[in-house]
């Protein structure tokens, strides 16, 4: 079962606001009802807090841990997204957060999932 344990985080740089993205371009899961393996693109936008806040980032090394151990996992799309949003937003507390799942057709049927945390710009709410 995946778990945030891997998750850690360092402090934000900057007292200065700025956006961070990251992009996970292999991400796979397996289908709960057929077992079938899913392969997706995961994104990750947020604003962190600023320094003086107390704000943090997610640590790289640990959130490719993290994404990794959903590997063998039986978990539907949304599931996916939403449990990426919560573990993130629940580590960091960012001003806000945006997690984009996009998966590879399977039946003639592509998928794009949005779960955000906060308010997000509209700028980069896509």
């Amino acid at each position: 079962m995946p778990t945030p344990d891997v998750l850690e985080a360092f402090p934000t740089p900057s007292d200065s606001a700025f956006i961070i993205e990251h992009v996970v371009d292999e991400f796979t899961s397996v289908c709960p009802v057929t077992g079938h393996p899913d392969f997706g693109v995961i994104t990750v936008r947020f604003e962190p807090r600023p320094a003086q806040a107390g704000g943090v980032c997610v640590e790289l090394k640990s959130l490719k841990l993290y994404m990794q151990s959903f590997r063998n996992e039986g978990i539907y799309y949304e599931a996916v997204t939403n449990r990426i949003r919560d573990d993130l937003a629940r580590l960091m507390s960012p001003t806000w957060l945006l997690v984009r799942s996009e998966w590879r057709g399977r039946g003639g049927i592509r998928s794009i999932i949005r779960a955000t945390h906060g308010i997000v710009p509209p700028a980069w709410a896509s």
